[in-house]
């Protein structure tokens, strides 16, 4: 039986994910950003949590976590890089850890940048990632806790994922992230036409995620670092990669 996935918001702009297997009847959810909603999600879609997948430990990604493992009895798994930040946790995961979940099986992706630890979880069967604050449809994260080149690491492991990879990230940033996008990139034809869409999409009060790996390469300017266009409008036609990954979320940062 199919991956079953239920995206939903929380708070003013954090997504909740539950993912279910039919098969086993496990659920996971990807973070915990607020008890009520998540609650309403499991009543609407009878799936009961049996852990929660934990991608870093900012307080909006982990609100909920005891209220939910007292509820539920459910497991709490994180990055071992912050296991002392995240309420509730019982098992640790770092690069290359494998988790089994009913038929599937979730490979973890250290994606550090936003936090020291963070962490994406990809589900290599069905193709599917949930990337949270690492990268965001057209967008990546703030670096709190570390530096460009750290961060752009990760995004490179991200992009190297199969194109068709569904995508799952924490907020819904995209609108905002689309006006940044043009202003690097205003003459890329894809993005002008992706930008247009998000606007219709919230206007109509949907959501602009899921997205694809293939999507965001052609449209993501974090993650096309690499474009002699971007270089060229940015000034930096042989700068390094991290150099004009570095200008791109300077940019950004108070745009």
């Amino acid at each position: 039986m199919p991956l079953k996935i239920d995206q939903f918001m929380c708070r003013s702009d954090n997504f909740g994910v539950l993912v279910h297997d039919g098969t086993s009847g496990e659920t996971a959810l990807i973070d915990a950003p607020q008890e009520q909603p998540i609650l309403a999600a499991v009543e609407r879609t009878g799936w009961k949590p049996t852990v929660i997948l934990t991608t870093h430990h900012h307080s909006d990604h982990v609100e909920a976590n005891l209220a939910l493992k007292q509820r539920f009895g459910l497991r709490i798994i994180g990055p071992e890089a912050e296991a002392a930040k995240i309420p509730g946790i019982d098992d640790t995961v770092e690069d290359g850890s494998v988790i089994p979940f009913g038929d599937e099986e979730i490979r973890v992706i250290a994606t550090p940048g936003h936090t020291a630890g963070h962490v994406s979880y990809w589900f290599p069967k069905p193709k599917v990632a949930f990337t949270a604050d690492t990268l965001f449809a057209l967008g990546c994260g703030r670096l709190f806790e570390a530096k460009a080149p750290v961060m752009l690491q990760s995004l490179k492991k991200l992009a190297a994922l199969p194109p068709e990879t569904t995508v799952y990230c924490g907020h819904e940033y995209t609108q905002a992230n689309a006006r940044f996008a043009l202003s690097v990139d205003p003459t890329n034809s894809a993005l002008r036409e992706r930008a247009a869409n998000i606007d219709r999409l919230r206007l109509e009060g949907k959501p602009t995620l899921p997205t694809t790996i293939g999507e965001e390469l052609a449209t993501n300017p974090f993650l096309r670092w690499h474009d002699p266009t971007i270089r060229r409008n940015l000034g930096m036609e042989t700068a390094s990669d991290e150099e004009v990954f570095a200008e791109i979320r300077k940019r950004k940062d108070v745009f």
